[in-house]
């Protein structure tokens, strides 16, 4: 059953298994497209392992092949449905456990974390790339502060309750938060 189609991917669960299909492209030499969807899926699934060392949570990858990716189901709702102060303080801290392990998601939306149980669970990492700098880690929180203006009420408390967290976990936060300043003055004058 098909539960998420994204422009690179194809998302089933069957059996209660994940699976995660790089689509092909046509307008790319078949050689060059087999090698950029095969990179693509073992970096994910590195990632999302990686990320899960670094103590956050994700979904347990079971199985990897050339295109496909097969992991855990995530059954919850996500953070865009239930978000508050609190929630958003916790996603602050599991970014910082993310980017203090050189991760930048690439992709930080609420649609993208899943409450289970009272935690956070970070899911699709097949945007991500490791990176320590402060541009980056910038550009992801800034991604995350734009969903949560863009879709949520109340947006200037969960970024502030984000940022809690973010500088309680990371010792990089203020650096990192002040470049967000940075690049969303930059953005008004694109």
């Amino acid at each position: 059953m098909e539960i998420g189609r994204g422009a690179e991917a194809v998302i089933t669960l069957e059996n209660g298994v994940v699976n995660k299909w790089r689509l092909p492209k046509s307008y790319r030499l078949a050689e060059l497209d087999e090698q950029i969807r095969q990179e693509r899926t073992l970096r994910e699934a590195k990632i999302t392992s990686d990320a899960r060392r670094h103590g956050v949570l994700t979904p347990i990858i079971s199985d990897v092949s050339r295109f496909e990716l097969q992991m855990e189901h995530i059954d919850g709702a996500t953070l865009k449905d239930v978000i508050n102060s609190e929630l958003s303080e916790k996603a602050g801290v599991m970014v910082g456990k993310l980017h203090l392990g050189g991760i930048v998601h690439g992709d930080l939306t609420t649609s993208n974390m899943i409450l289970v149980q009272g935690k956070i669970c970070l899911i699709d990492f097949g945007l991500s790339f490791y990176e320590k700098s402060v541009e980056a880690q910038g550009v992801d929180v800034h991604v995350y502060f734009q969903t949560l203006e863009s879709t949520h009420d109340h947006s200037e408390e969960l970024i502030e309750a984000f940022k809690v967290g973010y500088t309680r976990t990371y010792p990089e936060a203020p650096a990192v938060l002040k470049r967000v300043t940075e690049i969303k003055a930059r953005g008004r004058y694109l």
